[in-house]
Formats: structure tokens, sequence, C-alpha cells
């Protein structure tokens, strides 16, 4: 399960851009070749945060398509089961995938340092 992986490494580098503010919730794209499951990703998360500074910060996962863009025509399009590598347009192999790959923490939701709502 590479999930907890990533979620470690997720953690590390939100404790590391938040400093001392409570961090609420990140977000993270996941483009869908990446083999995330997302279920998986969530329960890694509250297990890797478990009993520190991020425990309680919420998991927003974003799924990117997988797109495959032709280098001949231009034409671009999602990748689908049937569609192979070859572009659907003009049917050239010179395609490369311009989405589908990414894991990009794209954002840190953190409360206010001096909100102690919540706090006895």
């Amino acid at each position: 399960m590479h999930e907890v992986s990533l979620c470690r490494s997720l953690a590390a580098a939100v404790t590391r851009a938040a400093g001392v503010r409570r961090v609420e919730a990140i977000h993270v794209d996941v483009g869908q070749l990446r083999q995330v499951v997302p279920e998986a990703m969530a329960h890694a998360w509250t297990f890797v945060v478990r009993d520190t500074g991020l425990d309680g910060a919420a998991l927003n996962l974003t799924s990117i398509p997988a797109v495959l863009a032709c280098d001949a025509c231009g034409a671009s399009a999602e990748l689908g089961p049937e569609l192979g590598f070859d572009c659907h347009t003009c049917g050239s192999a010179q395609t490369h995938l311009s989405s589908g790959e990414e894991f990009i923490l794209t954002a840190i939701d953190v409360s206010d340092p001096g909100d102690r709502r919540g706090e006895p």
C-alpha cells in the first residue's frame, strides 16, 4: 500500500510549510495514472497524522484525468481503455501524456495562529 508512504511525505512537507499554524486541510491533485486509491489514501492519511500536529486535518484529493496530446496534429483527448496511445484524430504515434501523472500538493488551509476557538 504505497498510499502510506505518500501520506508520510505529504505530512512532512505540510508540517515544514505550515510551521506553528494549525492545518485545517490540504489539497492534492492526483493524476489518474498514479494508481492512488482515494479511499486507501484517506485511511492512510488518518493513520499517518494521528497524534501529530496534523491530526484532524482534512485531505482533499482532486482527480486529474490522463490526457494524450498529439505532437503531429495538436489534438488532445482523455486517455481511455479503448483509445490506446495513437492519436484519435490523425492516427499518429507521435503522442505524449500531457496530464495524468501528477501528485501535487496544491494548497494548505491553515487557521489564524491567534484563533483559539475550540481550545480550552
